[in-house]
């Protein structure tokens, strides 16, 4: 069941969001309305730690620094439950990209990108998180 209901919101603010809106490609501000919700409510439940998430870790790290490669490789297997599979890409001559997909507690997969970014050698580390709609 859909339900109406009534926002106040000031003409600038309005306006950005119109802008947005038309970037995004939305075809009226329900549904852009709709997407901003749903993902605050993701985002909530994540920050909360228990909550099932999905997700990426990205590793940029130089493959030069002695044992680096097996000390991700032995991260990834100490989460075997979380982690669902890895994607390995050569950047550079001396640079990798590892993505890991990974599924789990949000706290856990935090976890597994801190470990990831301690290690030296590691330039990079960012993850995305996301779940299904609470």
């Amino acid at each position: 069941m859909l339900r109406r209901f009534g926002v106040s919101i000031d003409d600038e603010l309005l306006k950005k969001f119109d802008e947005y809106i038309s970037q995004k490609g939305y075809v009226g501000r329900s549904e852009a309305i709709r997407d901003l919700i749903r993902n605050a409510l993701i985002d909530e439940s994540i920050s909360k730690g228990e909550e099932e998430v999905f997700g990426t870790i990205s590793v940029v790290y130089d493959h030069e620094v002695r044992g680096i490669s097996e000390k991700i490789t032995h991260i990834q297997h100490h989460y075997v439950e979380e982690i669902r599979a890895a994607i390995h890409v050569h950047i550079d001559e001396r640079n990798c990209l590892e993505v890991v997909i990974v599924h789990g507690k949000s706290t856990i997969i935090k976890e597994i990108a801190d470990k990831l970014n301690s290690l030296k050698g590691v330039k990079n580390v960012r993850f995305h998180l996301t779940s299904v709609e609470p």
